[in-house]
């Protein structure tokens, strides 16, 4: 996919601040019988801000809680984890979640999908601008791109072929083909897109 970096997805992503998060790094750090000017020393990171956190005043980033979960002889997944439960696996927040955009600048990809999921599903918040075109190199062998146009009208285009969507239209088309999608409406365009990876069957990349 010829894309690049938005700005706003650039350095660590900050995590929305739960009870469970600030409750648990003050356990641990009383556990280890550590005051915070302690636990400030051997993390680096402020005393200050240990106390926002553990007071959930403040929304730390990936970072600052994986300098903590080392000085605390633990890991981020358990300082992350939901007391008691298995309810809700991840909440990102609006600025952790990765952006990418099109070589033209016309179009944009919010991804929607977790990373760790990424060789086998990918699912995106499509957004393109009049004349907006995203193209992209083909995928693994045997994936599919599932896409349903919320806003607008596109043009897609997989190997040869071109079809037109509109408002409340699904397409689905081959992901290992070279492919590409154009804004070809007056307005914005919006659409979800889910591609599943080797779901014709594709053998598996070497290597």
């Amino acid at each position: 996919m010829s894309t690049r970096r938005s700005r706003k997805s650039l350095g660590s992503p900050e995590i929305d601040p739960t009870p469970g998060l600030g409750k648990t790094i003050q356990r641990l750090r009383k556990a280890y019988n550590m005051s915070l000017g302690e636990l400030s020393e051997q993390s680096g990171v402020a005393k200050s801000i240990i106390s926002q956190i553990e007071r959930n005043e403040t929304n730390p980033t990936l970072s600052t809680v994986y300098r903590l979960s080392r000085a605390l002889d633990t890991t981020v997944g358990e300082v992350l984890r939901t007391p008691g439960g298995t309810a809700f696996l991840e909440h990102q927040s609006k600025s952790g979640i990765p952006i990418l955009e099109s070589q033209d600048g016309l179009c944009r990809l919010a991804i929607a999908g977790p990373l760790n999921l990424v060789d086998q599903i990918q699912w995106y918040d499509f957004q393109a601008r009049p004349k907006g075109v995203l193209e992209s190199d083909p995928h693994p062998s045997g994936t599919v791109e599932h896409l349903y146009l919320l806003k607008g009208e596109i043009e897609v285009t997989a190997g040869e072929e071109t079809r037109r969507a509109r408002v409340g239209e699904a397409i689905r088309f081959r992901g290992d083909l070279p492919h590409r999608i154009v804004n070809v409406g007056e307005g914005e365009a919006h659409a979800s897109m889910v591609l599943v990876l080797r779901q014709l069957g594709g053998a598996p990349d070497s290597g």
